[in-house]
This record gives C-alpha cells, structure tokens and sequence, in this order.
C-alpha cells in the first residue's frame, strides 16, 4: 500500500486496514500479546544490568516478536521456518533497498545495467520473503477454522469477498501483510532509540511526561525523513509554484520539524514545549506530521503510538539509565543514517540499573 498510486487498490487496502486491522476493538484484543512481550523484553533487559550495551539490537528484536505475533499468531520461528535473526536481517534488508539510491529511478536508460546491484539484491530479496510468506499463508489455511483470529486471517477472509471492487490475490495479500509486519518493527525502534540517544544526552527531561517526550522525539527525529510519496491529482499552485497533475510530491517532514518559523529553539530537544502548545499527532496542524496528514496518514498509527508509549513508560520507570564510565553526554552523536526510516549514524552504548524489586522483572 505504501507505494500504491492513488487508484481503487489503494483506496481499497486503505478501507481494509482502518476498518478491519486497526479497530479499536481488534487492537485492545492483542493487548495481552504487546504486555507478554513488552515483560520478556524489559526481563531480558533486566539481566544487562550493570553491563554496557547496544540498545537497537534488543529493541528489534522485541519489536519483530511482537508484530509477529499480531499479524501473524505464531512467530514462525524455528528450523523449519526461519530463525529470528535471519528474519530481522530480511526486514533490515527491505528497508535499506527501499530507501537506497538507485541510479536506474533516476537515469531510466541505465537501469538494465544494474549498476550497484540493487535489482539483484531486491529480486534476492523478494524470493526469500515467499518462501516464508508462502509459510504463513498455507498454514493459516489449514488452520482457518482458528477461535483467534490473527490480521494475516483477516486479511485471507477479506480475500474471498465477491464484492471487493480490486480481487486480492496473493500477491496482494503477501504485500499488505509484508507493509504490517515492516511498519511496526522499525519505526518502534527507531523512534525509542531517538528517545533514548536524547535523553542521555539531556538527563534533566527524564522526569518529563511521556506523551511529550514522544511528540519532541517525533519531531526532532521523525521516523522518516520524507512522507510516502503523494501524487497530485489536479493541476494546483502552492506558494507560487506551479504543479502539474500527475507530478510526485515528496513532504520533508524533517525539515518541516526543525523550522524556526514554527519551532522556538527548534534544534534543540525540549519536551516540555508541547506543554504549552495544544498539538496533537493527527494531522491536522501542518507543522507536525510524524505520520502524515489526510488519505496518506499512516493507516496503523494509533498501534504505533500504544507500542512507543508503553514501550518508553516501562522502560523509564524500570530502570535508572546511564553512559558507561569514561563517556560523557557531549560524546553522544545525534547524526543521523538515512534510508527508509532515519536511525542514529553512532548508536550510544548504555548501562542500566533496575529500579524495582526483582520479582517485578520476571515474565509473568
């Protein structure tokens, strides 16, 4: 759906999403899912104690289980399907390709050379997803009469509507599972990863509300440097330029976040700013789109912001975070590694201390 022009397809998938995977009702069912993995995750994080470490490789991992897990039931790992590890390199792999340069978008007379070899990597790449993809599918088909239904299972009943205007094939049912399983696990990392890259750097806003220490995080640091590619559908001018209908339209929310224009400070990471003004992540104030605006808004937003919110609250109130000895917060680096979504380019390596009593840290 992501990259589906505007069209019945996409208005279709958008429908599907928002009105059958993202309902309130559908998410709070998976609640005890997000619980279960968030106390294995803070109980791994618990036996780190007092040792330095890299925070993403244990946020990943954590984010991968639990949208497994959600769209899936099961988390298909294991022999005879596929390791942890090897799943989260295909993902990491989807999303360095989908954001790489490549020469041929550009240069179309020089795209049947494959210069750097992306095409090679992306065909590579789409093999491996149908393998496991391929996996899932025949298993949930076997198992259709299931009590709990998963939104890979949703996703295969909404398939066999006569009455859907665009038929979901496989292929279209592979694609709109692979844009759930992929949103929901990076994005909670990186934009935990911000959180904490910040808050080591300025310990003073630890004490801050979590909500607008999510919202300074999300601004600061957006998930994405560009929105999903819009198309305009008319001929329209905007601030004196004139568009064409037809023309690719690319939103740089990083910019948008950091203009001075609407941001005092706006280089600087003050959660506290948010306390004063009334904005929300919705869409509808321009200056703030983390996740978009209107028709292209990320349809599984409201899961993305359960996940990060309780995701940080745990982790905050868990434990007492520190740099390792001999590191200071001037050594910690906010550059960023861009692609699809925007990483820290020197992830800071950290050490923690439990704050509770230990029979808290144990899954339950």
């Amino acid at each position: 759906m992501t990259w589906a022009p505007y069209g019945p397809y996409w208005r279709q998938a958008r429908r599907i999403y928002l009105n059958e995977i993202f309902t309130p009702k559908r998410l709070d069912s998976f609640e005890y899912i997000r619980v279960e993995e968030r106390q294995t995750f803070i109980s791994q994080l618990n036996s780190l104690a007092g040792k330095p470490f890299f925070l993403k490789d244990h946020l990943s991992r954590f984010s991968l289980c639990s949208m497994t897990r959600m769209v899936l039931s099961n988390k298909y790992f294991g022999e005879s399907t596929v390791r942890v590890e090897d799943l989260q390199h295909l993902v990491d792999q989807w999303f360095l390709l989908n954001g790489a340069f490549n020469i041929g978008d550009w240069i179309p007379w020089l795209s049947l050379l494959d210069l750097q070899g992306y095409v090679k990597q992306m065909k590579a790449l789409k093999r491996s997803f149908d393998k496991f993809h391929n996996i899932v599918l025949d298993d949930h088909r076997a198992k259709k009469n299931a009590e709990k239904k998963d939104m890979v299972d949703v996703l295969l009943q909404m398939a066999q509507d006569p009455t859907l205007e665009v038929k979901l094939t496989d292929d279209c049912v592979k694609g709109l599972m692979q844009d759930l399983l992929t949103g929901g696990t990076d994005s909670l990392t990186a934009a935990v990863q911000w959180a904490f890259q910040e808050l080591l750097r300025q310990p003073r806003v630890i004490d801050k509300a979590i909500q607008e220490l999510d919202q300074e995080t999300l601004r600061l640091h957006p998930l994405g440097t560009m929105l999903a590619p819009h198309c305009a559908i008319e001929d329209c001018n905007v601030a004196g330029y004139d568009i064409e209908k037809g023309t690719t339209v690319l939103v740089n929310v990083w910019t948008i976040g950091r203009d001075p224009k609407y941001w005092d400070r706006a280089e600087e990471f003050l959660p506290e700013r948010f306390l004063e003004k009334d904005i929300d992540m919705d869409g509808h104030n321009f200056s703030f789109l983390p996740f978009g605006s209107g028709r292209r808004r990320c349809p599984g937003y409201s899961l993305g912001l359960k996940v990060i919110r309780a995701t940080l609250a745990n982790m905050l109130h868990g434990f007492i975070w520190k740099l390792p000895q001999g590191m200071n917060t001037e050594g910690i680096s906010v550059e960023e590694h861009y692609g699809l979504t925007t990483h820290p380019k020197f992830p800071v390596r950290v050490i923690l201390e439990p704050r509770l009593s230990s029979h808290l840290y144990s899954p339950k």
